[in-house]
Order: C-alpha cells, then sequence, then structure tokens
C-alpha cells in the first residue's frame, strides 16, 4: 500500500471514530496496521475502494440534510441556536433575498404542538460552505427555551422561491446531572450487600434463588444488616443451557429477564390451577426438587425445563380462565393486556425468538445460534417469520406472560425494600454486551457490526488480551435512529431498582474492536458518541429516579472519571485496586464520594479466597498460569499484597499493631482483619458501600474464574447459608454484629437505625 493510501484509510478510519492507534497499560503505543483498518471499516460498511470519494460522501450528506436527525442537549446549557443549512447556487446570503421563510412545530411526549413562525429579522446567517458545484448556507434562530426536559420532535420547514425542504429533528432535552436520592444527598451516605440470586437457598426454591426469597433476602438485610442497597446479578435473558448459556454477562436479551427467578408458588394462576398442582404434588416432582435443592451447584437446564412444565400449565389455566373465556376480560386479564398496550415491539421480537428457539431446539437440540435456522426465519421481518407468528401466537403469548409474571414479581421486591425504608433498594447490574446467538441480534441484527467482537487489549490480567465474544453497537445506526434502542436498553433496566450498574462504563466513550479471528492485540479502540449517551443516560436516571453507577474499571482514558463526575454517575472503586500516586493502598479518606465501594467482583477472589491463595490455587489447577514459575510469583505477590493491607489497615487505625504483626502470613483471615476491613471500607468517604455475601461471610469461592468455561462451574455457586439460616445461625449473627456495628458507627444507617 503506497504511503498517500495509508493515510487516507487512516483519515477515513478516523471520521468513522476509529483509532489508527493505541496505548496499553504499560505505555506501548500499537499502529493499527492500514489492513485492519480496511477490515473494521468494511465491517461498519463503509466502502474503502476510494477513501476520498467516501469522505466526500459523507460530507455532501452532511450538508444536504436540512438539520441533524438527532439533537441531545443538556437543560442548563441550551444551545443559543438551532442550525440549518439550505442550497444555494447564488453568492451567499442570497437565500435572505428570495424571502427566506421558516416554521418550526415541536410535538412533545404528552402535550400539545407548538408552532413557532421565523421572520428574516429573527434568523441569523452563519456561514456558507462550497462543496463541487453546491454552494450551501447555514442559518439559525433562537433555540425554543421554554420546554423542560424529556423528548421532542422538532418538525422544520424552510421555504423560498419555488423551493421547500423539511426534516424532522428528533431533539431530547436532559437534566444536567443523574439521578441522586434524597438520602445520598448532602454529607448522606448508604450501605449495602450483594448478592447473586440464583445463589439464594431456602427449603422453598426449585433449586436455584428465586423472587420469593429474594423477599425474604431484602427482609433479613434491611432488618438485620440495616443495608438501603441489595445489589443482584444482571437478571436478563439467557437460554439457561449448560455450560455455555448460564453467564448473566453473555445474555440473550438485555431488555428482558429470566423466567427462571419466578416465584411459581406464589402467581396466581398456579394456586388456580389443578393441573400444575398436580404436577408439582407429584412423588417424581417431589424427589427432583429435593435432588435440586441438595446439589451443590444450581442446575440450569434441569430447574428450568422444570418450570417450564409447570408454567405451561399455569399458562393455559390462564388462557381457559381469563383470556379465551366468551364471557368476557377479568381483572386479571385486563391487567396483561395494560401490560401488552405499554410493551412495544421490543416484546414482540423477543417473544417470537423465543418461540422460534424452542420450536427449532425441538427439532436441532443442538442448534446454539439463530444462524443455524433455515435461512427464511433468520430475518424477524420475513413473511416466515410473520406466518409462524400467526400459527404459533399462542407460544409467543406464553413468553409475553413470563415477561409479565417476572416485572410483577421483581417489582413487589422493590416495593418491599421502599416499604421498610430503603431509598435505594434493588441495584440491578447492566451486562455490556449480549449473545451474537440471542434474540437481540437476531431481532436487531442492523445495529450489531458483524465479523467483529469486542474485547481489551492486553494487561496485567491477560498478557494476550481479551476476545468478549460479542459484536459491538454500530454507532451510526443508534445514532440514526434516534438513540431509541439504547433509551429502551436504560429504561428496561431501570425498572423496579433504585441503583443501576452499568458494565464497563468506558463502552459509552470507546469499545476495543477486534476482528473474528485475529488476536486481540491486533485490534483497536473505536469511538462512540458518548456526550450523547451520558445526557440521554442521565435523562432516563432522572425519570426513573435510578441511581447510576458506572463500572470503571480496567484501561481508563484519562478523561473519564471526570466527564462521569461531572455527570453524576458513580464510579466504581475496588478495595483490591485503590492505589494512591506513589502506589500504595490509599488512605480511606482519600476515596472519592460519588462513588460505590467494594473489596471484589464476581471476576475477582473474594476476600477469604484472596487471603488464602485459594484463587491461585484454582487457577493454577486449570492452567491459567503459562508455567509453574508464574504461579509460584503470584504466590510471592500474593504475600506482599496482603503485608500491605494489613500495613494500611494498621496505619489508618482499623487495626492494632500488636494484633497485625503477623497477621499476613496467616493462611486464613482472622475476624480482626474481616472487621478492620469491613471498617475500612464503610469508613470512606464514598457514598455507597456494598459488600458481598461472599466476603461477608469469607466465603472462599468466587462466582466466576475469567478465561474459563467447561473448565470450571461458573455461575453457579450457591450461598453457604440458607436463608432460614440467615435468622438463626449464631456463625451469621457473628458476622452480622460486625457489620452492623460498623454501619452503625460510619452514620449509613437507615432512617430507623440510625
Amino acid at each position: 500500500m503506497v504511503e498517500q493510501e495509508k493515510v487516507d484509510i487512516e483519515v477515513l478510519a478516523t471520521a468513522f471514530g476509529i483509532q489508527p492507534s493505541y496505548s496499553d497499560i504499560w505505555g506501548n503505543t500499537y499502529t493499527v496496521a492500514p489492513e485492519t483498518l480496511e477490515l473494521l471499516l468494511g465491517a461498519m460498511g463503509v466502502d474503502v475502494s476510494n477513501p476520498r470519494e467516501v469522505l466526500r460522501d459523507v460530507e455532501h450528506r452532511a450538508w444536504n440534510q436540512l438539520a441533524p436527525p438527532v439533537l441531545v442537549v443538556s437543560i442548563n446549557q441550551l444551545p443559543a441556536d438551532f442550525l440549518f443549512q439550505v442550497p444555494s447556487n447564488s453568492s451567499p446570503g442570497a437565500v435572505a433575498e428570495k424571502k427566506l421563510q421558516v416554521r418550526l412545530e415541536i410535538t412533545g411526549e404528552n402535550t400539545s404542538p407548538i408552532n413557532h413562525s421565523y421572520h428574516l429579522e429573527q434568523l441569523n446567517f452563519k456561514k456558507d460552505h462550497q462543496l463541487d458545484d453546491i454552494t450551501y448556507e447555514c442559518w439559525s434562530f433562537p433555540f425554543p427555551t421554554a420546554l423542560s426536559t424529556g423528548y421532542y420532535h422538532f418538525k422544520l420547514t424552510v421555504a423560498y422561491d419555488n423551493h421547500k425542504h423539511q426534516q424532522t429533528t428528533l431533539v431530547a432535552i436532559c437534566p444536567g446531572q443523574a439521578y441522586l436520592p434524597p438520602a445520598l444527598q448532602g454529607d448522606g451516605k448508604r450501605a449495602g450487600i450483594a448478592i447473586s440470586l440464583y445463589g439464594l437457598r431456602s427449603q422453598h426454591n426449585w433449586g436455584v434463588g428465586d423472587f420469593g426469597d429474594l423477599k425474604e433476602f431484602i427482609r433479613w438485610a434491611i432488618g438485620s444488616l440495616h443495608v438501603d442497597v441489595i445489589g443482584l446479578n444482571p437478571l436478563h435473558a439467557i437460554p439457561n443451557r449448560q455450560p455455555y448459556n448460564i453467564s448473566p454477562y453473555f445474555p440473550s436479551s438485555r431488555f428482558y429477564r429470566n423466567y427462571i427467578y419466578l416465584d411459581i408458588a406464589a402467581m396466581e394462576d398456579f394456586r388456580s390451577s389443578p393441573a400444575a398442582n398436580e404436577f408439582v404434588q407429584a412423588a417424581a416432582t417431589q424427589n427432583l426438587l429435593a435432588d435440586l435443592r441438595a446439589s451443590e451447584l444450581v442446575q440450569y437446564e434441569r430447574v428450568a425445563t422444570l418450570k417450564l412444565q409447570v408454567l405451561e400449565r399455569v399458562f393455559q389455566t390462564f388462557l381457559d380462565v381469563h383470556w379465551l373465556d366468551k364471557a368476557g376480560m377479568t381483572e386479571h386479564s385486563r391487567q396483561f393486556q395494560a401490560y401488552l398496550q405499554k410493551e412495544t415491539a421490543l416484546l414482540d421480537y423477543f417473544a417470537t425468538f423465543c418461540a422460534l428457539e424452542d420450536s427449532f431446539r425441538q427439532k436441532a437440540p443442538d442448534a446454539w445460534a439463530w444462524r443455524q435456522w433455515p435461512e427464511p426465519f433468520q430475518n424477524p421481518a420475513s413473511q416466515e417469520v410473520q406466518e409462524f407468528q400467526q400459527n404459533h401466537w399462542q407460544s409467543i403469548l406464553f413468553h409475553k406472560y413470563l415477561q409479565w409474571q417476572v416485572e410483577e414479581q421483581l417489582k413487589e421486591a422493590q416495593d418491599l425494600a421502599q416499604s421498610m425504608g430503603a431509598s435505594v433498594g434493588l441495584y440491578h447490574d447492566l451486562a455490556l454486551g449480549s449473545d451474537p446467538g440471542g434474540a437481540d441480534n437476531w431481532a436487531y441484527s442492523d445495529f450489531f457490526v458483524p465479523g467483529v467482537t469486542v474485547g481489551a487489549p492486553p494487561d496485567d490480567f491477560a498478557l494476550e488480551g481479551q476476545d468478549w465474544g460479542f459484536h459491538p453497537p454500530h454507532r451510526e445506526k443508534y445514532r440514526s435512529d434516534g438513540y431509541s434502542l439504547f433509551v429502551q436498553e436504560i429504561r428496561k433496566n431501570c425498572q423496579a431498582a433504585g441503583a443501576l450498574r452499568i458494565d464497563h462504563i468506558m463502552r459509552f466513550f470507546r469499545l476495543f474492536w477486534i476482528i473474528q479471528g485475529q488476536r486481540a492485540k491486533n485490534g483497536t479502540y473505536v469511538e462512540d458518541y458518548y456526550q450523547d449517551l451520558l445526557k440521554i443516560l442521565a435523562l432516563e436516571s432522572d425519570r426513573a429516579k435510578t441511581l447510576i453507577i458506572g463500572e470503571d474499571l480496567g484501561t481508563v482514558p484519562p478523561q473519564v472519571r471526570d466527564v462521569l463526575a461531572y455527570f453524576r454517575i458513580f464510579s466504581y472503586r475496588l478495595f483490591y485496586f485503590e492505589r494512591d500516586d506513589q502506589g500504595g493502598l490509599r488512605d480511606p479518606g482519600s476515596y472519592p464520594p460519588y462513588a460505590l465501594a467494594a473489596v471484589s467482583t464476581h471476576d475477582l477472589p473474594t476476600l477469604a479466597g484472596f487471603w488464602t491463595g485459594e484463587d491461585l490455587s484454582l487457577r493454577n489447577s486449570l492452567g491459567l498460569f503459562p508455567s509453574e514459575d508464574q504461579f509460584h510469583a503470584a504466590l510471592q505477590r500474593r504475600t506482599h499484597e496482603k503485608e500491605e493491607i494489613v500495613q494500611r489497615l494498621t496505619a489508618s487505625g482499623f487495626l492494632g499493631t500488636e494484633v497485625g504483626n503477623d497477621l499476613a502470613l496467616q493462611a486464613e483471615i482472622s475476624d480482626e482483619l474481616h472487621s478492620g476491613i469491613i471498617g475500612f471500607l464503610l469508613s470512606t468517604p464514598a457514598k455507597l458501600v456494598v459488600i458481598s455475601q461472599e466476603d461477608l461471610f469469607r466465603d472462599t469461592r468466587q462466582q466466576n474464574v475469567p478465561g474459563t468455561v467447561t473448565e470450571h462451574s461458573n455461575w453457579s455457586t450457591k450461598m453457604n447459608y440458607t436463608l432460614e439460616e440467615l435468622w438463626q445461625d449464631p456463625e451469621v449473627e457473628k458476622y452480622v454484629r460486625v457489620f452492623r456495628q460498623w454501619v452503625s458507627t460510619t452514620g449509613r444507617g437507615m432512617s430507623p437505625y440510625s
């Protein structure tokens, strides 16, 4: 490739947000090969045969539009002008001589249209632009100021001589910052506990934690621990097929949730279904339930199969009694109808996908992804899919019914938390991406970039980089569609949520793209329209009254945390990683206030596992260390890290000097050390501190070992204690006393307990 062609490709790549080079965490700069840039552009649908011509086309499209298709602004920084542009083949300003007429019709979500007309003296000529043989004139009128936050359609009509141009712009007027609950305003601080819902154990569930268990856990956590927040794993819909389709961070859909969490016994239609009750009470079912409850790990496929068998009977009762009855609709059926009416096409697509997946799985059990289906069914708009919808309406309605029940039960859990005084309550988790073989990618394939996956460049935890296996969003498609899918993604996940954690918040700024089949380090970053995305996030946060937490771990560009703080999006700070400028563990007073502080995450060792080194031994047994020498080097580093922790806790007053001398050498974490770390975190200025149940109860098992699928049973670990034991086990009470004392001492208790 000649030098000029290389420059042209780099310029074209930059125009589409592709960075021609990137730096890793060690400061090494990688220049991306021109061939890789061409492949990335091609994946976006860009013709790279003549870069200059493509750039010229982009410029033409930009000037040929009357106004931008979407405009996202903050209400505290409204633009002074609304810009528009029209072609003119005359001298600059000649359009004005042709009696320029401008009309604007503003339509809001719940308001009557507002009409404006602008005379020439109210218009401002900004500039002209010559492109090929056409002169474009850019004009403006004052941006309307009497508008509240929300989504509007600005229908602009510009006429002069015999010309008339018209375009509608979606305008999102957003608050300047994300929502902050009253309890966290000023000096307000709160504490929380995080769980993996699937891991809750009880005498009544069906081998997986359910929403009934969640309500019981809420009663215990708020009543005993005096927490304000109950953190959950992502509850997204997954296929529940082991081992490849059980990760909550690789869902089929991020818009809908996993029916496996339904508390079937609590469903109104179950109680009135003789067929469902008879099936459940049968000896074979009771034996299976006992087996699933006793299983050390969550048996996703067996639980899902059993629940579906019962739910199908429950649904048939609903159909017979409430839906197909000629006597008319019942109150129950009216509630379902209301749910269906407020849902968008999202639910139609999702439920259709689920019904198709059920159908094709029966015919071909080894079909793991929709691209293995017959070709006509790979297109949701095909005639074959429409015929399927007509012929299988009951199966599709069944999956809609399941989502309705999930939403109802989850809302009951959040209502319970708030009725007990929680200002936040449930804290949900939004995964970064979705399974390319799942519902979202089937329904909206045009919004994802094919042939490319998302990952991370090499770092200390993955020397060869990481490939996370899902397709990146197509930023231009999202923007040209008015960010409607993004809005729904946030809106759906803010339901029944006082807080929402967004996995890998850096996605709004950039993602690391990798050509499928190539090494991760050969990829590069692709930028997104972060200002638009963060403003919309603030709007949806404010509307839902949901606090936003951005998971900002890993390789974080320097400006990201400043921008997040500006939008009042909480940072995510881990005890293991918080270091000062000299590389030492931070003093507790130096943690930022607008942050959630925690010990660890699902991908890292628990506190007890960290101290025993169980995570290192496990990784070594799984062959995740390239050599035995590297394993022993990791053990030595761990000893040093433990010494650092003891020194920091001692220097900060959370351990006595006489106690701390030999703690780093102890194989297991002691009562004093456990209390010191909990106290350290709860004493930071961070407005939220959330301790996982594993760290509260000193469990050595971590939920996920990155880099493994079949080698290790991820996302399946159950809690050490049953819900019944939480109320009465002496060991639990010991942990509770320590935690509750620190919550009280640090002023994080809720009003009834402060």
